[in-house]
């Protein structure tokens, strides 16, 4: 083999492996991402379920 076909097999790898940690780094923030969204909404979740329960008190009181 070349030293020419080396040098351009081992840039190839060299780029390919900075590829890789470029992905592995936007996944871990999109995983990050997601259980902040995920938090997000359980507590707009928590928020909307005590809200209508309160309307629901307000209807059994009103027909009482």
């Amino acid at each position: 083999m070349s030293i020419e076909l080396f040098n351009q097999l081992e840039q190839k790898v060299t780029s390919a492996v900075e590829a890789l940690e470029l992905m592995r780094m936007e996944a871990e923030e999109l995983r990050e991402e997601n259980a902040r969204l995920k938090q997000e909404r359980e507590e707009w979740e928590r928020r909307l379920s005590a809200l209508l329960g309160k309307f629901d008190e307000v209807e059994t009181t009103t027909s009482n």
